[in-house]
C-alpha cells in the first residue's frame, strides 16, 4: 500500500515518553481508538486479511460525521501500520497512509503519521477541506496518543466504566426505535429540555441535548451516534459537561428468547480534574468527582430505560 504517484502527501511527528512497544501496541489494537483518539466515534473489524485487517471507521473531520471502510496492515517487528480507504466519502476520492513508530531510547519514541490523499476530480475547495481535516486530526491524534502512552495508568481513577440495564417484556424493535427516535425525547423523557437530531446519513446521527440536571439547572451536550438497527446505538460525545475528558457509550439490545429484551445503557468517562472543584466546590477531588458524574449518568439512563420499556410494552 505505497503511496501511488500524483498524491498529495504529508507528515506529522509528535515525541513520545513511552517505550516504542508500548505506542505501537496502542496504536495497533483500533478497540480502544474511541477513547485514544478525539476524531474517533467507533471502529468495528469487518475481518481478517494476510498481516492485517479491515475495519470500519466512524469519526468527526472539520465539526462532521464520517464514516469509511480501510484495510490495515500490522507490521509489529519494523513498527508500521499502513492504511488505506476502501470506501471514501466525499470530498475523498482517495486517502492512505502508515503510521511509524521508531525507538529514540529504551523510554523515548518518534512517532511519524504520513497521509497521501486526493480530492474528487482534483477539486481544489474539495483538496482544501482535506488538508484541513487531515491537519486537525492528525493533531489531536498525535497528541492524544502521546497524553495517553506518557500517563502509563498513574491516574486509574480518572477512568470510570459502569453500565444499567432493564429488561423489557417486548420487542427489540420497539425499544430500538424509541432510541433511534432521540429527536422526540425532549417530548418523551423530563430530563430532555431541548434536543436536536441530524442525520444526513442513514445510521450516523448527530444529537445535540439541553439535559436537566438534578438541581433544575441545565447542560448542553453534543454526540455522534452510530446506530445498528434493532441491536445497538454506540455513541460518543464531542461537547462534553464540565467534569468529563471524555464520554463514551452504547445502548445495547438483547433478545432473551422468551418475548423479551435485556437493555443496557453502557458509559466510558475520563474525568477533567482541572474543573472538580469549580463545580463541585473546594474540599471536592476525584472520588467526590466520580461519584457524581456516575450518580448523574445512571439517573439520567435508568429513566430513558423505564421510558423506552413503557414505550415498548405499551405496542405489543
Amino acid at each position: 500500500m505505497t503511496a501511488p504517484s500524483g498524491l498529495h502527501e504529508v507528515e506529522h511527528t509528535v515525541t513520545v515518553r513511552a517505550p516504542a512497544a508500548e505506542v505501537y501496541r496502542l496504536l495497533a489494537d483500533v478497540g480502544n481508538w474511541p477513547r485514544l483518539f478525539p476524531p474517533t466515534v467507533h471502529v468495528e473489524r469487518l475481518g481478517e486479511m494476510d498481516g492485517g485487517e479491515r475495519i470500519q471507521i466512524w469519526a468527526t473531520a472539520n465539526g462532521e460525521a464520517k464514516g469509511w471502510t480501510s484495510r490495515r496492515l500490522l507490521d509489529p517487528e519494523a513498527r508500521r501500520i499502513e492504511f488505506a480507504q476502501e470506501v471514501t466519502v466525499p470530498p475523498v476520492a482517495a486517502m492512505g497512509g502508515t503510521w511509524i513508530v521508531d525507538a529514540v531510547s529504551d523510554e523515548e519514541s518518534l512517532v511519524r503519521l504520513l497521509h497521501h490523499y486526493r480530492a474528487i476530480d482534483d477539486d481544489p475547495d474539495g483538496l482544501a477541506w482535506i488538508d484541513t481535516a487531515v491537519d486537525r486530526n492528525s493533531d489531536a491524534e498525535l497528541a492524544a496518543l502521546k497524553a495517553n502512552a506518557e500517563l502509563g495508568g498513574t491516574e486509574p481513577d480518572r477512568l470510570l466504566s459502569f453500565q444499567d440495564s432493564l429488561r423489557v417484556e417486548g420487542s427489540a424493535k420497539d425499544v430500538y426505535d424509541f432510541l433511534n427516535e432521540a429527536g422526540l425525547w425532549a417530548e418523551r423523557l423530563p430530563h430532555v429540555a431541548r434536543v436536536g437530531l441530524t442525520e444526513e446519513r442513514p445510521g450516523l446521527q448527530i444529537l445535540e441535548m439541553d439535559t436537566r440536571t438534578a438541581d433544575g439547572s441545565t447542560h448542553t451536550t453534543k454526540s455522534v451516534r452510530v446506530c445498528f438497527p434493532h441491536e445497538r446505538i454506540v455513541y460518543k460525545q464531542i461537547t462534553l459537561p464540565a467534569l468529563m475528558d471524555l464520554h463514551t457509550g452504547y445502548w445495547l439490545l438483547e433478545e432473551d428468547g422468551q418475548d423479551g429484551v435485556l437493555v443496557t445503557s453502557q458509559h466510558t468517562v475520563v474525568l477533567n480534574t482541572e474543573n472538580i472543584t469549580k463545580v463541585l466546590g473546594a474540599d471536592a477531588g476525584v472520588l467526590e468527582s466520580a461519584r457524581f458524574v456516575r450518580n448523574a449518568l445512571s439517573r439520567n439512563s435508568t429513566a430513558t430505560l423505564g421510558h423506552a420499556k413503557e414505550y415498548a410494552e405499551s405496542r405489543r
